[in-house]
């Protein structure tokens, strides 16, 4: 999937899915790989939008693929029933808690970047990250989780301070050295999502006028991953 072969992705998932077809990991995961590809079909991978506030601000509302967000739909819910019931016999279990932030991760970016429902998505955001701190409270070895910590501090640490006085009434953390903290747990330990991490750390340097270390993040994942030509792309655009 990080080399945006999303067929590839999906025979690996579904796979997973006929042999594991308790797993509800296998099904959050077939969901990323049609949000990804939407997000890859529609240009918004592009670190312009995410480094550009007024851009941000000012794109417009997608026309998503009604047939790409049924699957999504039919799989998260899948993932969510699973880890349900999982959790209602385990309330411990890892794999099934992972699934739940998975879950609310990617229903929050589905809502933000196709849909430009901004506000609808932070309760996704919220929960991802209060499941990530219950399972990480359980299992801190599981630094996947830390990405749903991370992400949700540093993302709302860069709204203007009303925004972020507001949000913590609500419940949301908005403390970006937390934010940085933990997504750096998550590039440098996580299983699954430590491309993902690094890329949003690379987005943060470049926010901070750090091109070096975007550089070497953007660097290290066009290496690894050398079928995405998005990562070279970017990479190309940093000033030395």
């Amino acid at each position: 999937m990080y080399n945006l072969d999303f067929a590839a992705a999906h025979s690996t998932f579904q796979t997973w899915q006929k042999t594991h077809p308790d797993d509800p990991v296998g099904f959050a995961s077939d969901a990323a790989a049609y949000l990804f590809s939407e997000l890859d079909r529609l240009h918004v991978l592009q670190f312009q939008l995410f480094t550009d506030d007024e851009r941000f601000n000012l794109r417009s509302k997608l026309t998503p693929d009604p047939a790409i967000k049924a699957s999504f739909e039919r799989d998260l819910s899948r993932a969510e029933d699973l880890a349900h019931r999982t959790l209602e016999k385990s309330p411990d279990d890892a794999e099934a808690t992972f699934a739940l932030i998975l879950a609310n991760g990617l229903r929050g970016d589905y809502l933000a970047l196709i849909e430009k429902k901004n506000f609808a998505s932070l309760s996704y955001m919220k929960n991802s990250r209060v499941v990530a701190e219950r399972l990480l409270a359980k299992h801190p070895q599981c630094y996947d989780a830390y990405l749903a910590v991370g992400a949700e501090n540093y993302i709302l640490s860069l709204s203007p301070a009303p925004v972020r006085w507001l949000l913590r009434i609500a419940g949301a953390q908005t403390d970006r050295e937390e934010g940085i903290s933990r997504l750096r747990l998550a590039a440098q330990k996580g299983d699954y999502l430590a491309p993902y991490a690094r890329l949003l750390l690379a987005v943060a340097a470049l926010r901070d006028n750090d091109p070096a270390t975007a550089r070497r993040l953007l660097q290290g994942l066009a290496t690894e991953f050398p079928r995405n030509d998005l990562y070279a792309k970017e990479l190309a655009r940093i000033p030395h």
